[in-house]
């Protein structure tokens, strides 16, 4: 093939420093502190003002049987659940979002990528992880983050029955729950694994490159269909049924919208450590451009989808409807209100505003501010997504999300370079490597 020609070492493979090892754990170990900090913040600090607000939440028979249950509950173990469910779910999203760009770019036969494709491929390696730790969460606080888990909702003898609820108990009940859970973290994982191996098996046998390309083609089909279904799915489970009165036909595209931008900011943080450190010297400003405007371009998209979302409940004015952003703007002597704000300015303004010039898309330090500035973004529309429903007035952020948020952090990038680090950078025999390393725009 032509590009055997080039003057590149094709067979590069990214070293895990164990200076780079000892940063993440030290990163690690301050999660650990500020968490335990925040534990000791908030069970010395007090949550009367939380009960208030409790009480004056109590507009539908939801809200007041979730006062009930939050009098019952200990408020501190309450919100570490609500911390590991909101990050779990967050970065999750991200490592499956490293599979989703490889799958469009591969099935819309996108040269441009050729070179960066092996980034994007390592993300899914968290996935594993995600499952086992959200399975762990589930099962020790489903009843602190889900009002739906509670039997009483469904029985017509109890005082906390639940005719709403009742009503999706052929959706939301333990079983079929559990088992969605199953088929879509299976389904992505396996599907992930076939495309690795098909990569590794293509940079070993130079013959039959195209084979595997066509195979990796189909591949990534089957998975848009699937992650087409499966994410609002998730979505659905994961996220919205924690208000399980609630519900949107655009929840699913939004979440999607906020984990895609967010993994396209990771996707380009990764490149940009990597070219720091001399890797992936074929990737030019013309890769690092257009990961600029994909991330501006879905920036743009997310804030559609909000406004649309929003802007439909706001006019048609229905008191089922507008609960989800009464929680977020009114209740709880507004305490949500700045964390929407503060949503909308980083997420649309932000790289709207830095991302619009050509010449921003092509300074790695803009870049990395504005990516940066993307992640932490979209790490607070989930916590705003999830915290409202689940710990009503005793939310917010302190030292608890933080420190959950750089574990969890830690944990992923230390995961990925891991993954990074087991197979060569650069997809050596993928057909469209020239064209990748001549992009020009």
């Amino acid at each position: 093939m032509a590009h055997k020609e080039l003057h590149f070492n094709l067979d590069e493979k990214f070293v895990f420093e164990s200076k780079t090892k000892q940063k993440l754990f030290i990163a690690l170990g301050v999660g650990v502190l500020l968490f335990i900090l925040g534990i000791i913040l908030a069970k010395f600090g007090g949550h009367e003002e939380a009960h208030h607000a409790l009480a004056s939440s109590a507009h539908d028979a939801t809200a007041s049987h979730d006062a009930h249950e939050a009098h019952g509950s200990d408020p501190v173990l309450k919100r570490i659940f609500a911390a590991l469910w909101f990050n779990n779910i967050y970065f999750v999203g991200i490592s499956i979002i490293g599979l989703f760009f490889v799958a469009y770019n591969y099935v819309a036969w996108a040269g441009w990528s050729a070179s960066i494709i092996r980034i994007p491929m390592a993300m899914p390696a968290f996935l594993p992880i995600g499952a086992v730790l959200m399975i762990i969460v589930f099962a020790l606080g489903s009843h602190d983050i889900f009002h739906w888990t509670h039997g009483d909702l469904y029985d017509k003898a109890s005082p906390h029955y639940d005719k709403i609820i009742a009503g999706k108990n052929w959706y939301l009940n333990l079983g079929f729950y559990i088992g969605r859970f199953v088929v879509f973290f299976g389904a992505w994982i396996l599907i992930w694994n076939l495309v690795k191996n098909y990569s590794v098996k293509q940079d070993l046998d130079l013959s039959n490159a195209v084979k595997y390309h066509d195979k990796i083609i189909y591949i990534c089909a089957i998975f848009l269909i699937v992650f087409g279904v499966s994410s609002s799915m998730s979505a659905w489970d994961w996220t919205m049924s924690i208000d399980t009165h609630w519900f949107s036909t655009m929840f699913g595209w939004y979440h999607l919208a906020s984990w895609h931008v967010a993994g396209l900011s990771t996707i380009l943080l990764i490149i940009l450590f990597l070219k720091e450190k001399g890797y992936l010297p074929m990737v030019n400003d013309n890769h690092i451009h257009d990961l600029g405007k994909f991330i501006f371009a879905f920036s743009i998209f997310w804030t559609y989808v909000w406004f649309s979302q929003f802007i439909l409940i706001f006019y048609a004015n229905i008191s089922e409807e507008t609960t989800y952003f009464m929680d977020r703007l009114y209740r709880f002597d507004a305490l949500y209100r700045a964390f929407f704000i503060v949503n909308l300015l980083i997420n649309f303004c932000f790289p709207f505003l830095l991302f619009m010039s050509r010449d921003a898309k092509r300074q790695p330090l803009i870049l990395k501010i504005g990516a940066i500035g993307v992640v932490i973004g979209h790490w607070i529309d989930f916590l705003l997504m999830q915290q409202p429903g689940i710990l009503k007035g005793e939310g917010g952020l302190g030292f608890i999300e933080i420190g959950v948020g750089v574990i969890y952090a830690s944990l992923f990038i230390f995961v990925v370079l891991t993954s990074l680090a087991k197979r060569p950078l650069i997809a050596k025999n993928h057909p469209m490597l020239e064209e990748s390393i001549y992009h020009n725009i």
